[in-house]
């Protein structure tokens, strides 16, 4: 299968919805000029055809001169095969236009997505910014489809008005200034029509959205008894973009009712008028042939006309769709630089916001009553969240490095284990033939030596056992083939493939069995050994094995020291003792 180049886009037009259509027409200026020339071409074909008809009638028919009837019969053969060619040629651009403007959008708008991160969905419902890419990038592309016809449909309207208005002047005036008139009239139908469209789409994808949460939550729903409360939001939503459709349906269908009442108010009058003229003797009967052949034809240009108004308002309600996920902000700016030097793999990290300090080269647990406490000191530990972040690393500010820098040599594991579709190595390893950047790191890195060394401290072998080519089997979606345990051990796995100089690790063992947990909790330490590690959890298990122990309350940090010795407090044995009954 032949696929479409795709060069750097560069930096859309991004202020308004039209200055990004026109924006991605000049990208494809080239094949958008050949189809628009082929449809010229096409459309002319067609138009001329009643012309020879009539000069058939005329010159061979009516004197009874079969030389002249032989001669426009071979030129109406060369229209035929003219047509025939130019229409395969404007096809052709007309469908790779369509795919180039609807594949380039969607690239434009995976880009924003993936240059806003997180920042995205706090900003938009994931179910919108799917409904973007299953639905509003194919709009996009649809406009750009029917340029090739519409340009043949303004030329051949045209040269069919002028070749009226030579034979008659009132049949002609009547198509030059007759179609654009009845044209702009549609304006009194576009405007409802768009805002009722851009309306049904908000609903669409708040049901998207809906529906997403409800298959994501699907075995939640379940284990609480809350199908049939979803199911009842989802036939109400699903009612409102009923509701919707019904007051889109009414103005569409006053549109698409246009394209056939004007190209036939057109037929009715063009031949009323020729047909008088032919009976006064004004133009002869194989011109009247001709201008009932005209006024059929001229149904294709008027109807192409409305079909560019409606792809328009769908493709300004898409293109506004994009423009939203590429408008929305970072948390950090990509693109800014590091302005110091990356400090030593093994220099202290300190959060002022909360006190807490990590010391260099060792495995620093943080405790907390409320686990998003612990959560919001790994976030700023890791420069994730949006704002300025004090936290210093070797007594650099982390806002001081590239963002690059801090994602490469500063990894957060998140507690909600995300697995994706693919090849397991490939999820493990970062990507196909991907190497988890890092410093200090021998060639074999990423190989199959290493993923199964990360598998073995996080107690994951067994998850080999589940998948029946083993490293080379394929995850399913959301990693659903795999129980909690399974897929938060993977993402372990994940996690220490990475040889980041700093590791996070929040909760990381909250849904293995404790033995299970004490077997990670040993391999873990020594996995790590010598580098900075940070795990937040409440697990006695972990918390005996890291070399210091930071206690936070109402968010700051108020003990430290090890496991052993912060037994002896009460606030620590309270929180901890609560965790292990959470546990059991």
């Amino acid at each position: 299968m032949q696929t479409i180049p795709f060069p750097d886009p560069g930096r859309p037009d991004t202020r308004s919805t039209t200055r990004f259509m026109l924006w991605v027409g000049r990208q494809q200026w080239r094949t958008q000029v050949l189809g628009m020339l082929a449809g010229m071409a096409w459309m002319l074909a067609i138009a001329l055809v009643p012309a020879a008809v009539g000069k058939g009638v005329d010159d061979g028919i009516v004197p009874g001169d079969l030389g002249g009837l032989v001669r426009w019969a071979l030129v109406l053969i060369g229209l035929g095969a003219i047509c025939a060619a130019t229409a395969a040629i404007r096809h052709y651009f007309a469908v790779y236009n369509w795919l180039f403007a609807s594949y380039r959008g969607a690239q434009l708008t995976a880009q924003g997505a993936e240059r806003a991160g997180p920042a995205l969905t706090r900003s938009m419902p994931s179910g919108e910014v799917v409904a973007v890419f299953a639905n509003d990038v194919m709009r996009l592309g649809g406009l750009y489809d029917v340029m090739g016809r519409f340009s043949g449909a303004v030329v051949s309207y045209a040269v069919v008005g002028a070749i009226l208005l030579a034979a008659s002047p009132a049949l002609g005036w009547l198509v030059l200034l007759g179609g654009p008139v009845m044209l702009a009239s549609l304006s009194l139908i576009v405007r409802p029509l768009q805002r009722r469209q851009a309306r049904q789409r908000e609903e669409a994808g708040r049901l998207t959205t809906l529906g997403a949460d409800t298959v994501a939550g699907l075995r939640v729903l379940r284990g609480i008894g809350g199908e049939q409360t979803f199911l009842r939001r989802y036939e109400q939503q699903s009612a409102r973009v009923r509701e919707r459709g019904f007051q889109v349906a009414g103005i569409q269908a006053a549109l698409d009712s246009a394209e056939v009442l004007i190209p036939g108010i057109f037929v009715v009058l063009v031949t009323w008028l020729g047909a008088r003229e032919a009976v006064t003797g004004d133009i002869t009967a194989g011109q009247l042939v001709a201008f009932y052949g005209y006024t059929a034809f001229l149904t294709m240009p008027l109807q192409t006309a409305i079909e560019v108004v409606d792809r328009g308002i769908r493709a300004q309600i898409a293109a506004g769709k994009m423009l939203r996920v590429m408008a929305v902000q970072p948390d950090h700016d990509a693109a800014k630089p590091s302005t110091v030097a990356l400090p030593a793999a093994d220099a202290d990290l300190v959060d002022p916001l909360s006190g807490t300090v990590i010391r260099g080269g060792r495995l620093t647990a943080i405790v907390s009553a409320r686990p998003e406490e612990s959560s919001a000191v790994a976030d700023r530990l890791g420069r994730h969240g949006p704002g300025p972040h004090q936290t210093t690393w070797g007594g650099v500010r982390l806002d001081d490095l590239s963002i690059g820098d801090v994602r490469r040599h500063v990894v957060v594991s998140e507690p909600d284990p995300r697995l994706f579709t693919g090849v397991l190595r490939d999820q493990l390893r970062g990507g196909p033939g991907r190497r988890p950047a890092a410093a200090g790191v021998g060639s074999d890195h990423g190989s199959d030596h290493e993923v199964l060394a990360a598998l073995t401290t996080a107690s994951a072998l067994d998850v080999l056992d589940a998948v029946a080519d083993g490293l080379d089997g394929t995850v399913e979606e959301r990693g659903r083939s795999y129980s909690g345990g399974q897929r938060q051990r993977l993402a372990l796995s994940r996690a220490l493939l990475t040889e980041a100089p700093v590791l996070v690790l929040v909760e990381p063992t909250s849904a293995v069995d404790a033995h299970t947990e004490a077997r990670i909790a040993g391999r873990l330490a020594e996995h790590r050994r010598g580098r900075t590690t940070v795990i937040t959890t409440v697990s006695p298990l972990l918390l005996g094995q890291a070399d210091e122990v930071v206690v936070l309350e109402d968010g700051l940090a108020t003990l430290t020291g090890t496991h052993r010795e912060l037994l002896d407090h009460p606030t620590y044995r309270h929180i901890v003792i609560r965790g292990e009954e959470d546990d059991q």
